[in-house]
């Protein structure tokens, strides 16, 4: 594809020979000079020096720098227009329509046109599924579930019963939603009596929930995942959460029962939340903190409990510096009983 034709698909001013022959796109220190790279870090700028990319999408505040590699295209979204351009060059395998003879479908289940159903798939009774849906091998669906359009779930995810899913929902291995949330009351005899879970889950349209994340359902009521939020692997969703729209939970955060988060919040890597608390919107949380208290919208938090991000970078320099300040004081202590 000419990069001039890349960059009319894209909305991006080109700089440079639009006539060059574009075979595909790579990062900056791996593309070849038939590939198109991009540039979204100010931090790496010094890498288009060496790049062998046959051209760039370039911030266009940066555009100074283009003369650096054979061409440009300048993006106000390098890394967006970055995702588009490796659209224009990979589609991910689609299985063919139809149904594998190893399947098990319920006859009361009702599955939209276009729908692939992989190796060992079951599907459960009074199931309702969309047009277009793809099931990889030993996906199973409980009884009740309802699933919109455009649903694509990979190897050996789970949708536990009733729960319901919007549309254009994906759910890469290993994902299971509606597992059993974590209910227990105490007997007088010291044993745990198991509460059951009787809620649901629903997760709205645009969701993506990577491998080997789980989302449990509620005792009464709902856990519900807002509609373009994105989970990362290894992630737990406590029962009765509710998540709002737009959310990214990076790896190996924990939500625990009955949180609510607000749009647009970011919990980064390893991230813990207690029960009962409200994450106003917008919040980011930074790796590995964890927040016991309600957030304001709009707040940047750090630490373990977790407090404003830029009192927590302070108080963090001070904790390195905690052994010679010690020291200090001793000498002064020494110094004040001598005299």
């Amino acid at each position: 594809m000419k990069l001039h034709e890349i960059a009319k698909i894209l909305g991006c001013e080109l700089a440079g020979n639009g006539e060059i022959e574009i075979t595909g796109v790579a990062g900056l220190d791996d593309a070849g000079p038939s590939e198109l790279s991009f540039l979204a870090n100010p931090r790496y700028l010094p890498r288009l020096k060496t790049t062998r990319a046959a051209a760039v999408i370039l911030d266009r505040k940066e555009h100074t720098d283009a003369g650096a590699v054979p061409a440009a295209l300048l993006s106000a979204n390098p890394y967006l227009d970055f995702a588009r351009a490796l659209d224009l060059f990979y589609k991910p395998p689609r299985p063919v329509p139809g149904i594998h003879p190893t399947a098990v479908i319920s006859p009361t289940a009702s599955l939209g046109p276009g729908a692939s159903i992989g190796p060992y798939v079951v599907i459960g009774d009074r199931v309702r599924m969309g047009s277009n849906a793809v099931l990889h091998a030993h996906v199973v669906i409980y009884q009740g579930a309802q699933i919109g359009d455009d649903f694509l779930a990979h190897s050996h995810a789970v949708v536990r019963e009733f729960c319901r899913i919007g549309n254009r929902v994906i759910l890469q291995n290993g994902a299971i939603i509606g597992s059993d949330g974590y209910g227990f009351a105490r007997k007088p005899d010291g044993a745990h009596y198991k509460i059951a879970q009787a809620g649901i889950v629903v997760i709205e349209d645009d969701v993506e929930i990577q491998a080997n994340s789980c989302v449990d359902r509620a005792a009464v009521g709902e856990t519900r995942i807002g509609r373009g939020s994105k989970i990362d692997n290894l992630v737990q969703i406590g029962h009765a959460c509710r998540i709002g729209e737009n959310a990214i939970i990076c790896s190996q955060a924990g939500i625990a029962g009955s949180t609510t988060l607000g749009n647009n919040v970011v919990l980064a890597g390893q991230v813990g939340i207690i029960n009962h608390l409200h994450i106003g919107d917008g919040v980011l949380v930074t790796a590995q903190s964890g927040v016991g208290h309600d957030v304001p919208p709009g707040q940047k938090i750090s630490g373990s409990p977790a407090f404003d991000n830029r009192r927590w970078l302070r108080s963090t320099a001070v904790f390195e510096r905690l052994p010679e300040l010690q020291r200090a004081v001793r000498q002064l202590e020494a110094e004040k009983k001598q005299s």
